[in-house]
């Protein structure tokens, strides 16, 4: 591929280090990347010119730079440089420095300054560093909203520490430019802004003005006529040490503008709008602090007008310096390539804009909570790490793209993003049809058996995300049917099929093998020939029922295939034969299917056969693994937009009995569960020989949520479903 000039693609890995109370809480170690150099290949092979990168003090240099451990950053260091990729390296990410010192410490400042000046000696190549990430935000959620260390929560103990921050960037880079005269400083910082109803309007002003705060104060423009000295002032801050800052500038060389979809904000005080989490004031007025995406009718700022207003303010260089979406893998490309597209725009209009960077990844964790606990909340981003080794998603191959052609030919690329339609506004906003942002519609996702239940829930997915789709029903297309077949695929031009027309009583098969063979045989190998001559995508289903049981623990991708009835041979003939037509076809094997408007279902029947008074007769010694639909539909959704290949389980986490599912069942709708009668398999008279083991775990790590969620799920849904009809 030609490589594209002008704005640059760059890198980024998570690598926060913040404290919370004395727990140090490391991204480096939560995402494996500390534990993969292979890692950097990986980012090499995306087209990256830059990385941001983390030599951290915490890490490297605990107890001090006299004892300082750089084997870990020199190892990964050299590696960049043998790849030809620079290295903007960041000393401190989110975080208050090592234990024995803090943001309200003038320890932080010298201490800083010492370990970038040995920082600068050991890797004399670097030219580029950022001593602090955001100094600002980290200042706000350390020492105004008390989320980090040391958990402050006033004015005073927020400048102090924006303070502390500043003079440390400018000691920092100092003792840097003793060692190389030409570095420079690459300061990122949020610059998201916000908006408010009239009677707040000073208040928006305020912040909007505070937003500007660690960029103004390096730069030496907190002088007698900043909008905010006063603020200084009556905060106990002494005048004399804003002149010092103000005599001793340190201003940006590249500033980098990190903006997420949370980083506009609404102020309003109509409370009775917001739930309470919401709620806040500032002494004067109490009002709720919401999201500008979820309330404001003009949505969000926007990438443009931030690197806009970035430009007009400090005519500096500018780079995008985090780009990230915690969303699914559609709206995650719309988010980079708006972004992209953005950061031209500008460019355009004479803003020098150098690149946008690939943030997160290798994804991030628990941000949903501020990093303030440790969940497990993972949010995937270039790659997922959730399984034996990264693997790429979407954004990998939209990042090549925009790397070496400068545009993105992703079908669902085009599409507005959800912050730009009408369903993101939660709080009784009005909607205005002339909001949404219109382009040229995507090629669809085209379903097959879209009457059945898993078609439908695909359907609803796609519906749900805003994905376009077309749904055919099995009498609206055969796909065994070879001519109807190929004038269907003609037509619609799916760039993705999903087939979810399929034949599935298993107990009937073992009579009706040839329909069994037709609908789960002829038809998807017929489908997967028309994928690859109209070069489309393939997803098809398969089930625990390729196996023959005889295994102790649930079975993963790579267990060898063995079916024991008619059903399931089928549906390993499938298997091989789709996979050697189109080796890119999506094979996801699930376990027994549940959800809304699923009647077929073994949890429906149990449900039914109980709520009528009837005991309810169910194996004791045949093991499964429930799979809830609507998290079966979303996963697979992601997966085939991850381009993902070959055999996948999926399955909620958690594998019993049928006996005991049902029993679940019906503790979660309030029935009695003694009127599940187990028994064994053999004295239910059942046609088809089945699996004894019939439990599906991934190697590929592709679970989903775990059973007692999807139960949870499923209760509301149908709590919800009875109280819409009554």
């Amino acid at each position: 591929m030609r490589e594209h000039s002008g704005i640059e693609l760059w890198g980024g890995v998570e690598c926060t280090v913040n404290r919370v109370g004395d727990q140090h809480l490391d991204q480096l170690e939560r995402t494996g990347h500390y534990a993969r150099i292979t890692d950097l290949d990986r980012l090499a092979e995306l087209g990256v010119k830059a990385v941001r990168y983390p030599v951290l003090w915490e890490r490297t240099a605990p107890r001090g730079v006299g004892s300082a451990d750089f084997s870990w950053a020199d190892e990964r260091l050299h590696r960049l440089k043998e790849l030809g990729i620079d290295v903007i390296v960041g000393l401190v990410h989110h975080g208050s420095g090592p234990l024995g010192t803090s943001l309200m410490d003038d320890s932080f400042v010298s201490g800083l300054e010492e370990f970038a000046g040995a920082v600068a000696e050991r890797y004399p190549w670097v030219r580029d560093f950022t001593p602090v990430n955001e100094p600002l935000t980290t200042a706000r959620f350390s020492a105004l909203y008390g989320h980090w260390y040391p958990h402050r929560r006033d004015d005073a103990s927020f400048l102090r520490a924006l303070l502390v921050e500043t003079r440390a960037t400018a000691a920092a880079m100092r003792a840097i430019r003793r060692v190389r005269p030409d570095a420079r400083l690459v300061q990122t910082e949020d610059f998201g802004a916000v908006d408010s109803t009239p009677e707040l309007a000073y208040q928006a002003e305020f912040e909007n003005q505070r937003r500007w705060l660690s960029l103004d104060l390096l730069a030496g423009r907190v002088g007698r006529a900043h909008p905010l000295r006063r603020y200084f002032l009556d905060h106990g801050v002494p005048a004399a040490e804003l002149a010092r800052i103000e005599a001793e500038p340190c201003p940006a060389d590249v500033i980098g503008v990190n903006y997420y979809l949370t980083s506009d904000r609404f102020l309003d005080h109509r409370l009775e709008h917001y739930p309470a989490w919401t709620h806040g004031g500032n002494g004067r007025h109490r009002y709720a602090d919401v999201e500008a995406v979820r309330v404001r009718e003009e949505g969000i700022f926007g990438h443009h007008h931030v690197l806009r207003e970035v430009w007009q303010r400090y005519e500096t260089p500018i780079a995008v310096t985090e780009v990230h979406l915690g969303c699914t893998p559609e709206e995650q490309i719309r988010w980079l390539v708006e972004a992209w597209e953005a950061a031209h725009a500008a460019r355009a209009e004479g803003a020098d804009v150098r690149a946008i960077t690939l943030w997160s990844a290798f994804g991030a964790c628990d941000w949903d909570s501020l990093v303030t606990q440790a969940r497990g909340h993972y949010e995937p981003g270039v790659f997922d790490v959730r399984g034996p080794a990264p693997r790429p998603t979407a954004l990998a191959a939209v990042a090549k793209e925009l790397a070496f052609t400068g545009r993105s030919e992703h079908p669902l690329a085009a599409a507005p993003g959800w912050w730009r339609r009408d369903e993101r506004l939660l709080y009784g906003a009005p909607r205005s049809s002339t909001r949404t942002i219109c382009r040229p519609r995507e090629r669809p996702i085209l379903i097959t058996g879209a009457g059945g239940s898993l078609g439908a829930a695909l359907v609803r997915a796609c519906e749900e995300r805003g994905i376009h789709v077309r749904a055919m029903t099995r009498s609206e297309l055969d796909i065994a049917d070879e001519a109807v077949l190929e004038r269907a695929i003609a037509e619609v031009r799916p760039w993705l099929v999903i087939n979810a027309a399929r034949y599935t009583r298993v107990h009937e098969a073992e009579d009706e093998v040839e329909a069994c063979r037709r609908a789960n045989v002829v038809g998807p190998t017929l489908l997967a020939a028309a994928c690859r001559r109209h070069a489309s995508r393939l997803l098809m289903f398969s089930s625990s029922f390729v196996f023959d049981g005889s295994k102790s623990d649930p079975y993963v991708e790579d267990d060898p295939v063995a079916p024991i009835n008619a059903y399931g041979e089928a549906q390993a003939q499938a298997e091989r034969s789709v996979l050697d037509v189109l080796p890119s076809a999506l094979v996801v094997r699930t376990g027994s299917l549940f959800g809304p408007c699923e009647a077929r279902s073994f949890a429906a029947l149990a449900l039914a056969v109980v709520q009528r008074g009837e005991l309810f007769h169910a194996a004791d010694d045949l093991f499964v693994s429930p799979t809830y639909l609507p998290h079966l539909a979303h996963t697979c959704l992601d997966l085939a937009i991850d381009q993902a290949e070959g055999v996948w389980h999926l399955a909620n986490d958690g594998v019993l009995s049928f006996a005991s599912w049902a029993k679940m069942m019906c503790d979660a709708f309030g029935l009695p569960s003694w009127a599940v009668h187990a028994c064994p398999a053999q004295s239910l008279g059942l046609r088809a020989n089945l699996p004894r083991q019939g439990g599906l775990h991934s190697r590929r790590r592709a679970t989903l949520p775990t059973l007692p969620e999807a139960l949870e799920h499923y209760v509301k849904h149908r709590a919800d479903a009875v109280l819409a009809a009554g």
